[in-house]
């Protein structure tokens, strides 16, 4: 018999993933790829990203997630390579995503492209025995150990230099990471997202982007991300951003070089969450290699 420690550490666990399921990014507009695989190559240069969230600091067992990627158009056709890799760890779990993605684009108007991406995922879940503390050793419990799942995706992503929106789909696939009589305590659903931005020249050296993600997940609330951002001069950037009866965040940013940028994000809770940690930290950087020299003239906002 399974032990009341498991199950209880479980339904913990399947109530988090219900309420986050992917891994989640208040920047989710430098993150792009992680849920739309149409991005791949989209911004004309081999694009490196790293990234490293720290949530809901102060609380025991809280998400804790780094995100590294790469992608780039492939030489002067129209298609674009992309992979990632995400390790997300929440209380006695661990996830380690793997993904690459394809994207094909074709020219829709003088200033718009259109993108199709598909994406393959390994995920390989992990539940760490020692961190439960069980009465009995149940031999069961070593089966969650590097657990591998496939899965599949899709997105579209319309894009110019000043306004984007896409959707998309990671996972196609429903898997179950955790079974007790046919009964799923631990699944992975499937995710729906809608991106969109645009970017307002505001006069010669003051740039405003406000962008918006949705995410629609079958038995969670839908998640809305508000943010807008103000970039002076193509080198700094700060803004705001508000998760639908979740938290409010602060963002800033710096294009230190033509290649390199900085970011970084704080998140402060707007529920009763809030009681018992002390926010959210998000670090990224980003590098990317040109081909063409001109690219970097004016850096793109997203």
């Amino acid at each position: 018999m399974k032990t009341r420690v498991l199950l209880f550490a479980l339904l913990f666990t399947g109530i988090i993933s219900y309420a986050q399921q992917d891994a989640q990014f208040s920047q989710y507009m430098y993150n792009t790829i992680n849920i739309n695989p149409a991005y791949a190559g989209s911004r004309g240069a081999l694009s490196i990203f790293a990234l490293h969230r720290t949530q809901w600091v102060g609380l025991d067992g809280a998400p804790v997630t780094n995100a590294a990627s790469v992608n780039t158009p492939l030489n002067e056709s129209n298609l674009g390579l992309g992979v990632s890799i995400i390790n997300d760890k929440i209380g006695p779990t661990t996830e380690n995503t793997i993904s690459a993605d394809l994207s094909y684009t074709v020219p829709t108007s003088e200033t718009f492209k259109l993108s199709f991406g598909i994406k393959a995922t390994a995920n390989f879940f992990n539940l760490d025995v020692n961190r439960l503390n069980p009465v009995d050793d149940d031999p069961s419990l070593h089966d969650f150990n590097n657990k591998f799942t496939p899965n599949i995706g899709a997105g579209v992503y319309l894009h110019s230099d000043k306004a984007y929106v896409g959707f998309s789909i990671p996972n196609f696939i429903e898997s179950n990471r955790y079974d007790d009589n046919e009964v799923a305590i631990f699944k992975e659903k499937i995710n729906y997202y809608l991106i969109a931005g645009y970017v307002f020249d505001v006069n010669e050296s003051i740039k405003f982007k406000p962008a918006l993600l949705t995410k629609v997940v079958g038995g969670a609330p839908l998640q809305v991300d508000a943010s807008g951002n103000f970039m002076f001069n193509d080198k700094f950037v700060v803004g705001v951003a508000y998760r639908w009866s979740a938290s409010l965040s602060a963002m800033v940013g710096f294009q230190v070089s033509d290649g390199l940028y900085v970011g970084y994000g704080y998140d402060k809770e707007t529920t009763n969450l809030k009681n018992y940690n002390s926010g959210s930290h998000e670090i990224f950087l980003r590098y990317e290699i040109f081909n063409n020299i001109d690219k970097i003239t004016i850096p793109r906002f997203f």
